[in-house]
């Protein structure tokens, strides 16, 4: 009985709290850099080749650990990428909600998973070898099942906690916390199509998926930090796997190239401009939020003397607006904007020239002469338009180098 009764108070270990504390850290760690580094990056994006042992390893600790299939992990992914932020996207927070991404982001998981056309549309390249198909797929429960006892065994009855905080782990962290407060809160590098956000700089608890900004930008590269601040610790483990002859890296975003010699709009110039058209476009949000904080400024000065009271507020209402890109605006958002900005010049001008200046990578069928004729010409207006600000994006456009 006595043994019973300390199998239960401590199981086969009998580790103190804090052990148990490290042991979980450490357990659900691994999961999510199974899930950045081979799930994520590998799989889905191809952004580096694994060692087939480090690939089963993943495989085989993630069927333990989370009973995910990788082939609907992976077409869920590459279908949130293609339908982001519109009317097929498996998990935005601007089509669900926030709170339902964040607390349920599980469920939009595993409703998704049972689309027989997302998994054919988007499921390919994925391992379908004997024991994808005969354990990891067709018993996924199991592998948890496995894991619960194992929890158990080493700790008692506390190891039912140990094993409920694994499973947890990946549906709050993951499909919450990346897919939602990812597309909702943080700073922007970069100004993609979409609303994702870096969450912190420093990804290091969700394995550097806390950059998604930053991923969005460059979806097929391994890397995900891009500022000299950002630490991405997935991308450390990925070199460490480099080091031993475990993986390859296929591909990374391309770094910025200014050319300060530069003094004419050439090929490289353009070249340069379409492969870093997300930072070229926050650049000039950039400018566009400035523009408009001073006339907001101006504006509200002339309100204290008891005018322009509608130009302030209408301006006012639209200000979080006006900068972002207008793919992921709704219609009324738009008219709002255009309406806000109808009688300023300035503003007019700049949200003006933004839709000229994205036409320019947005065309297929114009030749790489006539996309350089328009950017030279792009770049002459800016520089003639008389906004300060504009003016010196245009300078530092010229700098752009492929």
């Amino acid at each position: 009985m006595d043994y019973i009764l300390s199998f239960i108070a401590g199981g086969l270990t009998q580790a103190t709290w804090w052990q148990v504390v490290v042991f979980t850290l450490v357990v659900t760690h691994i999961t999510i850099v199974s899930v950045t580094v081979f799930l994520h990056r590998s799989q889905a994006h191809r952004g580096l080749d694994l060692h087939p042992a480090v690939m089963h390893f993943f495989r085989f600790w993630l069927w333990m650990t989370t009973g995910m299939v990788t082939k609907e992990w992976v077409a869920i992914h590459r279908k949130h990428h293609a339908k982001c932020e519109k009317e097929g996207d498996p998990h935005s927070p601007i089509l669900f909600g926030i709170w339902k991404v964040l607390f349920r982001g599980a469920e939009l998981y595993r409703e998704e998973s049972n689309n027989k056309e997302t998994m054919a549309k988007f499921g390919h390249g994925t391992p379908d070898d004997w024991l994808e198909r005969n354990v990891y797929s067709k018993h996924s429960l199991w592998g948890v099942l496995t894991m619960l006892a194992i929890d158990i065994a080493l700790f008692g009855a506390i190891g039912v906690t140990v094993w409920a905080v694994q499973m947890a782990w990946i549906p709050f962290w993951a499909a919450g916390v990346v897919n939602g407060i990812g597309h909702y809160w943080g700073y922007r590098n970069y100004n993609s199509p979409d609303t994702s956000t870096n969450v912190f700089p420093w990804g290091i608890v969700i394995g550097g998926e806390e950059l998604h900004n930053n991923h969005h930008a460059h979806g097929t590269s391994a890397k995900f930090s891009a500022k000299w601040y950002e630490f991405d610790i997935g991308w450390c483990y990925i070199n460490i796997l480099k080091f031993f002859g475990l993986a390859k890296i296929k591909k990374v975003a391309p770094k910025l190239k200014l050319d300060d010699s530069k003094t004419g709009i050439d090929l490289r110039t353009l070249q340069g401009v379409i492969t870093h058209r997300y930072e070229v476009m926050a650049r000039y949000a950039d400018v566009i939020k400035s523009a408009a904080r001073e006339e907001l400024a101006k504006l509200k000065d002339s309100r204290k003397k008891g005018s322009a009271e509608c130009d302030w507020t209408k301006l006012h209402q639209v200000r979080r607006a006006i900068h972002r890109n207008e793919d992921i605006l709704q219609p009324e958002q738009l008219a709002a904007v255009d309406k806000a900005i109808a009688q300023n010049k300035s503003l007019a001008t700049l949200v003006q020239m933004r839709r000229e200046l994205g036409r320019i990578w947005e065309s297929s069928s114009a030749s790489s002469e006539q996309l350089l004729n328009d950017l030279q010409a792009w770049c002459q207006r800016a520089q003639q338009s008389g906004i300060a600000g504009l003016e010196q994006f245009a300078q530092r456009l010229r700098r752009y180098a492929a």
